[in-house]
């Protein structure tokens, strides 16, 4: 959640840029379940307010717009139900989930908004409908909360758990008929990304 803005960004130029010669597909890993349980002892981060300061970090080293404050004023107490929302809008269609997607991740960084709150899910939504007649706001409400939508992001918490990513970004880039895979974390500029495409296909 901190660096996928930025690392995403940049993985899609370079996907614009060689969109004939790969595929992709996101996984929701649910970085934060909740406080009481969370440690990230490489930032130094086991409570909200320590967040702000790897969000500067963050905003800095990318260039996106951030808004640290949230850690102040309304820290969202899991990433949970917002990775369950993209799943409850990836049931509508893929083109939905990266609207939402893209949705829900500008309301927590510079909007400002708690998107551990569903009302504040359902207002990310209704508001995306507005601009985007093709996703469903009603459609979202209804499978929220639902048993597909649930088992679809356990399916992504196990995927996840068998790769072995711990941290958050990561992508894990691999290709047809070559068993080793490459596993990057962290926040990747653009031309990092290249080379290890050109490494995974130097591979015989």
């Amino acid at each position: 959640m901190l660096l996928e803005l930025g690392y995403v960004t940049d993985y899609r130029k370079m996907e614009g840029s060689q969109s004939a010669y790969h595929s992709h597909a996101s996984l929701h890993g649910g970085m934060l379940a909740g406080w009481p349980h969370y440690r990230d002892d490489m930032r130094a981060v086991s409570k909200p307010v320590q967040m702000g300061p790897v969000w500067l970090e963050a905003k800095q080293m990318t260039g996106v717009s951030l808004d640290d404050r949230i850690w102040f004023l309304d820290p969202p107490a899991s990433s949970y139900p917002a990775c369950l929302a993209v799943k409850a809008a990836a049931l509508q269609s893929p083109e939905a989930a990266e609207l939402y997607l893209k949705a829900v991740q500008q309301a927590v960084m510079t909007g400002g908004k708690n998107i551990a709150k569903k009302e504040v899910l359902l207002s990310v939504a209704a508001d995306l409908a507005t601009t985007r007649p093709e996703f469903d706001a009603v459609l979202f409400k209804e499978r929220l909360q639902s048993k597909a939508a649930i088992a679809a992001f356990k399916a992504d918490l196990a995927e996840v758990d068998s790769a072995r990513i711990t941290r958050f970004p990561s992508l894990v880039l691999s290709r047809n008929g070559v068993s080793r895979k490459l596993l990057l974390t962290g926040y990747r500029p653009l031309e990092a990304l290249e080379a290890s495409v050109e490494q995974l296909l130097a591979d015989t």
